[in-house]
């Protein structure tokens, strides 16, 4: 199965800026740990992924009556940013959670792909 695997807010995880360099180093391994956990397990690969700059350097494109808006900064509605992303082919759910687990503490949705076929 695929799934889309967002990184939202800080959750648990204090804001990056704040956090001490040894404090950040310790947060980066986590992804590296994650990484490697990722290419240990069977049936498991990250498809892509990536960090995301903040919301304010955003821009949102809205589509009313025909009429295309781009506004610039995050999605009005939006109470938290979002951070980063993957997209990974996991066996099931259960497994993309435990291995969500070695990561930052941050809140995190997960969404299955449909596949159109």
């Amino acid at each position: 199965m695929k799934y889309l695997v967002l990184l939202i807010g800080d959750g648990d995880m204090p804001a990056w800026d704040t956090l001490s360099p040894a404090e950040q180093g310790a947060a980066m391994q986590r992804f590296a740990d994650f990484d490697a956990a990722c290419e240990a397990r069977e049936g498991v690969q990250i498809l892509a992924g990536e960090a995301l700059s903040d919301g304010a350097s955003a821009t949102v494109m809205t589509t009313r009556s025909g009429k295309v808006t781009l506004t610039e900064g995050p999605y009005a509605e939006a109470v938290e940013g979002l951070g980063g992303f993957f997209l990974m082919e996991v066996p099931d759910l259960d497994v993309l959670v435990e291995l969500l687990g070695v990561l930052p503490p941050y809140d995190i949705q997960i969404s299955p792909v449909v596949d159109p076929y």
